[in-house]
């Protein structure tokens, strides 16, 4: 009993952060849930396949405290994005930044990867081995981009039960690199 008890728990976790996730995509209009419902469900079961292959699921108490964080983060970064755009003297400096993951959890880098992606600002573009590639809309302060994704990783790592070395041991994040987006294009010509 104990086993179904987890599972339904695990399917119900999946469906309320798929649907949430769901609904700061596409905004509460409820036709949107034509499409909506179907790919909610569809990346649930993707999720369960995929979870019991490196045995790393979410903690239902660690997602009720990790939703309203992500929703506050989005909010957050959209403000900032439109204040950037109604602002065009405001600076921008996009490019590539690099980090060092202290998380070992598959899932949890999965879902590392795929929040990072929904914040305004920042696209995950790259992970080989521990080094995550990140495209930022302001790359130039790479202590705080990395603060951010730090924050990040830790909240994902309390959601998994993953506990995580603190950022300036020697194991923690390390800005590796971090390029302008006219500096990439240098580089690859």
């Amino acid at each position: 009993m104990t086993g179904s008890k987890s599972t339904l728990g695990a399917i119900l976790l999946r469906l309320l952060l798929f649907a949430c996730a769901w609904l700061v995509i596409a905004g509460t209009d409820p036709g949107s849930w034509i499409i909506g419902a179907p790919a909610v469900i569809a990346a649930t079961w993707a999720s369960l396949r995929l979870s019991r292959r490196d045995g790393g699921s979410p903690r239902l108490l660690a997602a009720l405290v990790f939703v309203p964080f992500f929703l506050w983060q989005s909010l957050k970064g959209g403000l900032d994005v439109t204040w950037r755009v109604m602002r065009p003297r405001m600076h921008i400096a996009p490019g590539i930044h690099t980090y060092r993951l202290r998380l070992t959890n598959a899932s949890a880098r999965v879902v590392l990867l795929d929040t990072l992606s929904l914040l305004p600002g920042t696209l995950s573009a790259d992970l080989r081995g521990d080094i995550l590639t990140v495209h930022a809309l302001d790359a130039a302060d790479g202590a705080l981009l990395d603060a951010d994704i730090a924050q990040l990783e830790q909240r994902i790592g309390m959601l998994f039960g993953e506990r995580l070395a603190s950022p300036t041991s020697e194991t923690g994040p390390e800005r590796a690199d971090v390029l302008s987006c006219r500096d990439a294009k240098a580089a690859q010509a």
